[in-house]
């Protein structure tokens, strides 16, 4: 499986724990969506970033999707040659969920695209970063560029360069950073860090993957740094990705979901229209906070 398949397995579990409320869910992705076929960011405009999480939420809960639509909004980007890593890597993972129904010829054209642009981020020690051509990659961006690849279908080339330069990104403390020389990590970096070892199939860094445990708070999620542990103010982003980490590599979370206070956590972000807000402080709902509600959901329903 690949990473987009993964995560849209699980996220498919949260129907479980949402019961009657998953038609609440698919009718608030469906008031984002615009008139262009796009979703909606935090504003009346489609935006492509958000449009990935919109389909992925309604695909996950079995809704219908309006591939014609979804498509013509889509094409407007061609390969993707004006977009920057995270907007290509976008453009691939909704190719990757709605390319069945296109046709062939064209779609090879545009993903083979899609890929020669994405090199254009690769940097010269084997990573990828969202500035073109950098020294040095990031963890987040060689979690696109690999989940991107994986959605074109098109194998990636030096791999063991790519696990270097994660490997060059543990921080101090034994987690993971998008900066070198850190000396503190971030939960969702070291959370995609484990993700890529996985899907590389490298050795995993289980001592990284205790680390990221102990990113659990007793307010019910995972804090983005130990720095804000005094305060204890999780939020879902880090909670989503720590989860999926944890239970990609086999790491247990069952001390997790033991009492109910991460599932007390994310009901805490639920808004009664549907959507998923990302942290105590920020109550607006959006697509993206929406599927990473249902991926948290999905690993708390087994």
């Amino acid at each position: 499986m690949t990473i987009r398949q993964d995560m849209l397995r699980t996220a498919s579990r949260a129907t479980y724990l949402l019961n009657d409320s998953t038609e609440l869910v698919i009718n608030f992705i469906n008031k984002q969506m615009c008139q262009d076929g796009g979703l909606k960011a935090r504003s009346d405009q489609s935006d492509l970033y958000y449009t990935v999480f919109g389909i992925e939420v309604l695909l996950a809960l079995g809704a219908e999707l309006p591939t014609e639509r979804i498509s013509k909004y889509l094409q407007q980007f061609a390969d993707g040659k004006s977009l920057d890593l995270v907007h290509l890597a976008c453009l691939a993972r909704c190719w990757g969920d709605i390319r069945q129904s296109q046709s062939q010829g064209l779609m090879t054209d545009t993903l083979s695209g899609i890929a020669h642009h994405i090199e254009n981020y690769r940097s010269s020690d084997g990573g990828y970063s969202n500035s073109p051509r950098t020294g040095r990659g990031t963890v987040y961006g060689c979690f696109l560029a690999l989940g991107a690849y994986q959605d074109l279908n098109i194998e990636m080339k030096n791999c063991d360069a790519l696990a270097d330069c994660v490997k060059s990104l543990r921080t101090s403390d034994g987690a993971y950073s998008n900066e070198p020389g850190c000396k503190v990590g971030s939960t969702p970096a070291t959370a995609a860090a484990l993700t890529l070892q996985y899907y590389l199939d490298i050795p995993i860094d289980y001592s990284a993957a205790g680390w990221l445990q102990r990113q659990f708070v007793t307010s019910g999620g995972f804090i983005a740094t130990p720095a804000l542990r005094e305060v204890g103010i999780p939020d879902l982003l880090s909670t989503a990705t720590a989860l999926h980490a944890l239970a990609l590599i086999g790491s247990s979370i069952d001390q997790i979901k033991k009492g109910e206070k991460c599932l007390d956590f994310l009901d805490s972000l639920w808004c009664g229209d549907g959507g998923f807000c990302g942290s105590w402080a920020d109550r607006t709902p959006d697509c993206e906070y929406t599927y990473y509600g249902l991926l948290a959901m999905g690993h708390l329903s087994e």
